[in-house]
């Protein structure tokens, strides 16, 4: 799950080299934690939180097939 949310954040960022992925499994609860530059977080988070919700629901979609469950943490 890390390598798919650094890919999304990535492409949408000015700063793509600023971001950090950071993955803490315990058992079938994964948590990723991203950072981002200050100046690129209203492009990962959106307007009211749209984009913010969509990387959390594709992430939860890609996360079904293995039986776990993935916590996505925006992280300033």
């Amino acid at each position: 799950m890390k390598e798919l949310v650094e890919v999304m954040a990535k492409a949408l960022v000015d700063k793509p080299e600023a971001v950090q992925v950071t993955e803490e499994t315990d058992g079938k609860h994964i948590t990723v934690k991203l950072k981002v530059d200050p100046s690129d977080m209203g492009k990962v988070i959106g307007k009211q939180g749209r984009i913010a919700k969509a990387i959390r629901a594709v992430v939860k979609a890609a996360s079904t097939k293995d039986d776990t469950y993935v916590d996505v943490d925006i992280i300033e």
